[in-house]
């Protein structure tokens, strides 16, 4: 007899078990607190009086029932892609088992022997799957607490950043992990540990806590008589109205999503991940041979071969006459500057491709690797402002030029600030709005090897970029006053993100490094 039949066989009696089980432990606990069975019931309440709202994060807040894409993406980006196939292999016998049973097994194999002071998975990865995952019914009911509590059965270290950072979360009680030496052992803490400093949320005055704080848990999952004793009311929301919810859109996050890493591009989800390993070994030899077509082969010849096997560049509009030379006030030839978003560390060479000619990049950080392997000349800034600004007159005196004034790379819809330096080189400046899409892998990241960037970029079976020649803007020289040159770079920063739809900020290089990375980001 298949799954399906089974399931389908034992669902009715099941569904009167869990019921009869839920009214059972209602009665016992009726002189505590309450039980109700329609969410509906809190949207309708008076829950804006509710100083504490006890809530659990799997049942009550993600639509998604399935842990594995969470303990998939610590596996991958926190570990390897053999720790990530292990787990993809054993997760059917974490199927077998109860829940507990499940993640303790999936904790195992995907924290034993990692570094804890460099596990940061749990803030720089994991917050974007949570988000994208987030029901907005239950974002809203949370929202309604004054104190909000956040219940979760996975490890801490998982959840924490996602809930204090994105959510506004007060308190987050999950799991906590054993540590040895520094380094994870893959074994959890025992719950009575976990729970014990929940007695400190409702303070000393427990019985006025008590008299206003609201519980809100799945049916389908146990209730810890612990949290939920201390609540008023405690409401089960059912699965089928969990699965019913809309997706939390990016203008109501509490804050915006603008810095993430990992390599991963799509969710994890088991039929994914085979998809994601069977199709490895193939985009590997793929990738490789991008590489080789691109660096051995004139662009006349590259270009078709590159569009079939998949690469795919969208060219909005291009700068009208010559783009080659013009005359500066001082009658001496000078190349254009091209001044371009940054999405990855293709963007040049694509500018390359998009023009039909050579031009030469300048960086802040260039690994060794993708410096030799680089079609296009490519020139590394000190970040001397004195040094570098010679460094590119120089340059431009020999021919066009594409600098990316961010100094670091956005996978999100926003513009990190523009340095000024750009708009003192040259009269002659042509914006370049850049944006990029993948399906499968990231080619950029703030912890991990950037000179894996371009292999993992050109591993996507149809990565796309999109590119539009904007109008060109005058130079610094051009304009009076000493602040001139930060009107110039606003100005560009601000005709990029009109042509783009994306959100100007004052975010810089270093602000996105301390977020993901723990460090400034020189190097």
């Amino acid at each position: 007899m298949s799954t399906e039949a089974l399931f389908f066989f034992f669902r009715i009696p099941l569904k009167q078990l869990l019921n009869y089980l839920h009214k059972k432990v209602s009665n016992i606990h009726a002189s505590q607190f309450k039980f109700q069975k329609s969410p509906s019931f809190v949207l309708r309440s008076g829950l804006t009086d509710c100083d504490t709202l006890v809530f659990n994060v799997e049942g009550t807040l993600l639509k998604s029932s399935s842990l594995f894409p969470y303990f998939m993406l610590v596996a991958f980006e926190a570990g390897s892609l053999l720790r990530a196939l292990l787990l993809f292999l054993l997760y059917p016998f974490t199927c077998l088992v109860r829940e507990e049973m499940g993640i303790k097994m999936m904790v195992m194999i995907c924290f034993f022997g990692i570094k804890k002071a460099s596990f940061r998975a749990g803030s720089a990865v994991l917050p974007k799957f949570f988000l994208e995952d987030v029901g907005i019914e239950g974002f809203e009911m949370m929202r309604r607490g004054r104190k909000k509590v956040a219940v979760s059965c996975l490890p801490r270290v998982m959840v924490e950043s996602f809930l204090r950072d994105y959510l506004e979360v007060d308190i987050v009680v999950g799991r906590e992990l054993k540590v040895v030496g520094g380094y994870f052992v893959g074994l959890m803490e025992e719950k009575k540990k976990d729970m014990s400093g929940l007695e400190a949320i409702f303070g000393d005055d427990q019985k006025r806590s008590c008299r206003t704080a609201i519980g809100i848990n799945n049916l389908n999952r146990p209730i810890a008589h612990h949290f939920f004793s201390h609540c008023k009311d405690v409401y089960l929301m059912s699965e089928a109205d969990r699965t019913s919810w809309h997706h939390l859109p990016r203008d109501k996050y509490t804050k915006p999503l603008i810095f993430h890493d990992g390599r991963l591009a799509l969710r994890p989800t088991p039929l994914s991940t085979l998809a994601m390993f069977m199709w490895v070994p193939f985009g590997s030899c793929l990738a490789i041979f991008r590489i080789i077509v691109a660096l051995s082969l004139p662009n006349k010849i590259s270009l078709p071969i590159l569009a079939f096997s998949g690469l795919r560049l969208k060219l909005t509009a291009k700068p009208k006459g010559s783009p080659s030379v013009l005359t500066a006030k001082q009658n001496k030839p000078k190349g254009l500057l091209y001044v371009c978003n940054h999405r990855t560390l293709l963007d040049p060479l694509y500018i390359s491709f998009a023009l039909s000619k050579p031009v030469t990049a300048v960086t802040y950080s260039l690994s060794r690797l993708s410096e030799l392997l680089a079609p296009i000349r490519t020139v590394r800034l000190t970040r001397d402002r004195n040094q570098d600004g010679k460094m590119m007159d120089k340059l431009l005196s020999q021919g066009d030029l594409v600098v990316c004034p961010e100094g670091t790379t956005c996978r999100e819809p926003y513009l990190l600030r523009f340095s000024p330096l750009f708009s003192e080189m040259s009269d002659n400046i042509i914006p370049v709005a850049m944006d990029s899409h993948v399906s499968m892998f990231h080619g950029t990241t703030a912890g991990g090897l950037k000179c894996l960037d371009p292999l993992f970029f050109l591993m996507n079976p149809c990565p796309s970029y999109n590119i539009q020649f904007l109008e060109k803007v005058s130079g610094a020289s051009c304009h009076d006053g000493g602040e001139s040159r930060f009107h110039v770079a606003n100005h560009v920063q601000s005709e990029l993100g009109k042509a783009l739809g994306f959100e100007c900020t004052s975010l810089n290089r270093k602000d996105k490094y301390l977020t993901l990375a723990g460090n400034e980001g020189i190097v």
